[in-house]
């Protein structure tokens, strides 16, 4: 990026951390007097008065709370995810096509939340040990939702079709095919209906694994950069992420769900309940959520820096070709606008993927020190 491109990658990371910090802050204060001024059993006194059923009782209270919050966050929603993106250039969207984008993802998100809500009120009225029993389903839910979401749920918002250029898939194949990576398909979807950013991914398990390429990628990138982004997807394959993930994912389901557990009914008391099941509680077990994952991102980001660099250098390994990684690097971080070296706690806290300047430099001293040749 040229010195005024990566001002203005400063610049849109510094608003983007400041909107989500800030935004965090005041939703976690908001909620903490939503409790302590007993605003959240009123609601749960609300929601009975219309029904003494109480899965009944829980949508209202879910509904009215799920309103709310939608209407105090929509203006922060609108000006920094909608006008923002415009402002910088990075979005392809329409008024009309963020607020379906909007309206799907929140339809989606009901769709699939509802059978764990009900699933979880009725564990916790009925056992002592429901954040076992919650952990176990929460957790076989995520492994179906995974299986099932390339073929369900990301076809509700993108369309996914065969890759064109038979050239380019003959090469991808191929490195499929050193990899060992039985794919079901590789697919180019239509990112750029909603922005100008590019980006791939790999999806699924089992049957339903393939992996992904924007078009925005397939459209901008030469062959080898495309085969050197494709390769990086493998090296998370190869390398087991996948597998690693869902280990990880079950120890902390298990160990959060507990410990969650714990605190709920410690604190119960302070904000003016008696039992974990109360509706109006409930929102305590959020505000316990909130802290947690405060707490734990630093460790989840961590890992997923590592996996980063590992499927970089199996990427590299598997091309021989360190400038086209170089130069897929530098791409994305100019097309996405992404800082190149951010702030070392910004990156430690918040980023999933290392800085730009991290990946080529560990790049540089893995293909020297391995000798890597194509």
């Amino acid at each position: 990026m040229d010195e005024n491109r990566k001002q203005l990658s400063r610049q849109y990371e510094k608003i983007k951390l400041t909107v989500s910090i800030t935004e965090g802050i005041i939703s976690f204060i908001l909620l903490v007097l939503f409790l302590w001024l007993g605003y959240s059993k009123k609601l749960e006194l609300f929601a009975f008065s219309y029904t003494s059923n109480p899965y009944l009782a829980l949508v209202i209270f879910g509904l009215v709370i799920g309103a709310v919050s939608s209407i105090l966050s929509f203006p922060v929603d609108y000006f920094f995810g909608f006008r923002l993106e415009h402002t910088y250039e990075l979005s392809n969207q329409t008024f009309a096509g963020w607020l379906t984008e909007k309206f799907k993802g929140a339809l989606v998100g009901a769709v699939i939340g509802a059978p764990i809500a009900f699933l979880f009120y009725w564990l916790i009225s009925s056992y002592e040990l429901w954040w076992l029993y919650l952990a176990c389903i929460v957790w076989g839910y995520s492994i179906l939702l995974a299986q099932i979401a390339p073929v369900v749920i990301f076809p509700l918002f993108y369309k996914f079709t065969a890759l064109e250029s038979e050239g380019l898939k003959e090469k991808l194949l191929l490195l499929c095919n050193k990899a060992g990576f039985k794919v079901s398909g590789i697919y180019k979807f239509n990112m750029s209906k909603n922005t100008k950013k590019a980006n791939a991914a790999f999806t699924g398990i089992g049957k339903t694994k393939r992996i992904i390429l924007g078009d925005t990628l397939l459209e901008t990138f030469s062959e080898e950069e495309i085969e050197t982004v494709f390769a990086h997807e493998l090296g998370h394959y190869k390398k087991g992420h996948m597998k690693k993930n869902i280990l990880f994912s079950l120890i902390g389901t298990f160990a959060g769900l507990f410990i969650m557990s714990k605190v709920y009914l410690w604190l119960l008391p302070y904000f003016g309940f008696t039992y974990p099941y109360e509706i109006g509680a409930l929102p305590l077990l959020a505000l316990i959520a909130a802290v947690s994952s405060l707490i734990t991102s630093p460790i989840s980001a961590a890992i997923s820096r590592k996996f980063e660099f590992e499927a970089d250098w199996f990427a590299l390994e598997t091309t021989g070709d360190l400038n086209s990684l170089k130069s897929t690097m530098e791409k994305l971080a100019d097309q996405n606008l992404a800082n190149d070296e951010p702030h070392k706690l910004v990156e430690f806290w918040f980023h999933s993927h290392p800085s730009i300047k991290r990946r080529i430099k560990a790049a540089e001293e893995f293909f020297n020190t391995k000798q890597v040749t194509a």
